[in-house]
């Protein structure tokens, strides 16, 4: 597709030029002309834009249209018929073109092109999780959107280093440890049975409901409320903890890692679980010094100022933005100085020139400062830097607060959508072929489907309202249905084989195909063009609405177009390799949304 593109584009303009020479008039600035695809419902592969050059060239769209047709016709375009519709003109291609295409596809699959050579290298870091908490619904947003676009950037020959950075230190764990140690119970994930990030997220949310009710008590016993927050007990126990693991204190370090390590074997059990795998992952604490160090060179050079109270700041004014603490008084750093840290760590450890962070857009003013602060280090620079920001998920009930425990665990949501995809499957009776085994994976399969699709194919700058009943659907813009269409591909091409009946060459069969057929082709012709598109926007909901597309596009095919009920061989040969080719390309197309592609649904 791509080079057909290039190819009418480089003769259209070429046509262009001698065109508005002919009218003798000057080419100077005349812009280029630019081909789209058009909806498949439209009669024509391809459309010029023809309205930009309509005035400047002093003609109407039948005369520059007709001479472009038949000067791109007589320089080997494949065109069989144009016509010229408003300001476009819409151009339709000779069969053997298409058929010599799917030829191709036949002969060289859809797969990776050449991983890492000559590709830029990136670093991309994600989820990025607190330990204080289990992975929630807004984590597997996250997680999915940098898995996917992982694998979409090595697709087209980036080499990508997967990075996690856990929060493992700060305020936030020392409240899971307050509420621990404040327990009657004492709770250990081997003697209650529940699982370690699950335990720990309790105990934050115990921690929020107890400092809630000491602070009502002590507002209504006249205290002003802001300051109420702060002289809690609870409060000031936290703040005591903070400083004891800075001062690096026996007794709470040894439950710090004690409770960090019930998170950690929680969090990877839930990775694996997901298929997540990362290359490289840092903790805060480890590089909590090298984020001291990294203030003091930018005070050294005058990056950074200090105030009275030995407080460090930068003036970011001169770029329309704020005055940014990056060191306490007390000494203590606060998130952005960790990221300092981190990004001269991860340039030290891989020298990419290339940094993606997938976080929130709650994050975009943070992520402004630090790209700022980065490039007067001299650390990185701006073009080398990429926050893919993304938009919250709520529920249909409203946003989720992790104070108040009414996050979706992940772990939950999962095992919903399992159940989910076990009941739609019961209920339609799409499972009953499969061993016991097969089931339990298939239901696990789909389940994942609907949420990773679900959440991908919303543009990541989008806020979104996830709804587990709409994305497990068999029917329409969700996982299931893909995964659905690409096992009917592939139960199409079990029994054919059973049949002794097998994809091939379609180019000298003699058959025609008509529009549906046609389109299939042309669609699959975009496949590489989609591919650098959601690499260029690092966007994966680009592949996803194409996937779709194909999805739909082929179950149209296929309630229409009788495949292996054909008696002549010339129409099954070439339907059952229109159908390979299709299959081949849902596989590459969903796996890279992280979706397996079933073969037995």
């Amino acid at each position: 597709m791509k080079a057909m593109i290039k190819a009418i584009q480089q003769q259209a303009n070429m046509a262009l030029l001698r065109f508005t020479q002919s009218k003798g008039l000057s080419p100077e600035n005349l812009p280029m002309v630019q081909v789209q695809i058009p909806p498949s419902d439209m009669n024509g592969h391809f459309t010029l834009v023809l309205f930009p050059f309509l005035s400047r060239l002093q003609t109407k769209p039948e005369e520059l249209g007709t001479f472009l047709a038949s000067e791109l016709k007589s320089n080997g375009i494949p065109l069989q018929a144009s016509e010229v519709l408003k300001g476009f003109l819409n151009l339709r291609l000779e069969t053997g073109y298409w058929l010599g295409t799917l030829d191709s596809m036949l002969l060289k699959p859809f797969g990776k092109r050449n991983a890492g050579s000559g590709g830029k290298a990136i670093v991309m870091e994600f989820p990025s999780p607190n330990t204080n908490k289990p992975l929630h619904l807004g984590h597997l947003r996250n997680i999915f959107l940098g898995s996917s676009l992982a694998l979409i950037l090595e697709e087209v020959g980036c080499k990508v280093v997967r990075t996690n950075l856990y929060n493992d230190r700060g305020t936030n764990i020392s409240k899971s440890m307050a509420a621990w140690l404040n327990s009657t119970d004492k709770m250990t994930p081997e003697g209650s049975g529940i699982k370690g990030d699950h335990l720990v997220g309790a105990y934050y949310v115990q921690y929020a409901d107890a400092l809630k009710k000491q602070i009502q008590e002590l507002v209504d016993a006249g205290m002003d409320p802001e300051r109420a927050a702060k002289e809690s007990a609870l409060a000031r126990q936290v703040e005591a903890l903070t400083l004891a693991w800075e001062a690096n204190d026996v007794e709470v370090r040894g439950l710090w890692k004690k409770m960090n390590g019930w998170f950690y074997q929680g969090a990877e059990q839930t990775f694996e679980r997901l298929g997540v795998r990362f290359d490289r992952v840092y903790k805060e604490s480890e590089v909590y010094d090298l984020g001291r160090q990294t203030v003091a060179k930018g005070l050294e050079t005058g990056v950074f100022y200090e105030k009275e109270d030995s407080s460090v700041w930068i003036n970011l004014e001169d770029i329309g933005l704020d005055h940014k603490l990056v060191l306490r008084s007390n000494g203590t750093t606060v998130y952005i100085t960790q990221d300092l840290a981190l990004a001269y760590q991860k340039a030290r450890d891989f020298g990419a020139e290339h940094s993606i962070y997938v976080v929130g857009n709650e994050q975009d003013y943070h992520f402004k400062v630090l790209f700022e602060i980065l490039r007067r280090l001299g650390l990185a620079q701006p073009e080398g830097l990429f926050h893919l920001s993304y938009g919250m998920v709520e529920l249909p009930s409203g946003k989720m607060k992790s104070r108040e425990g009414t996050v979706v665990d992940a772990d939950d949501l999962l095992d919903e959508l399992k159940g989910l995809a076990r009941q739609k499957a019961d209920e339609q009776g799409r499972l009953n072929h499969l061993d016991a085994k097969e089931q339990e994976q298939t239901w696990e399969a789909i389940g994942q489907s609907a949420l990773r699709y679900f959440m991908l194919r919303v543009d990541p700058k989008k806020r979104m309202v996830f709804n587990p009943e709409e994305s497990i659907d068999f029917q329409g813009d969700t996982g299931p249905f893909l995964q659905y269409i690409h096992a009917r591909c592939a139960s199409l091409m079990r029994n054919a084989s059973s049949m002794g009946l097998n994809s091939g060459p379609v180019s000298g069969l003699g058959y025609e195909p008509d529009d549906a057929e046609l389109n299939l082709i042309r669609k699959m012709q975009e496949w590489e063009g989609v591919l650098d598109q959601a690499a260029r926007e690092y966007s994966p909901a680009v592949l996803a609405h194409f996937v779709y597309e194909l999805a739909s596009a082929y179950s149209g095919f296929y309630h229409g177009h009788p495949v292996l009920a054909e008696t002549q061989p010339e129409i099954w040969q070439f339907r059952l390799s229109l159908t390979a080719a299709v299959k081949g390309c849902l596989a590459r197309g969903i796996g890279l949304l992280g979706i397996e592609p079933l073969e037995r649904m």
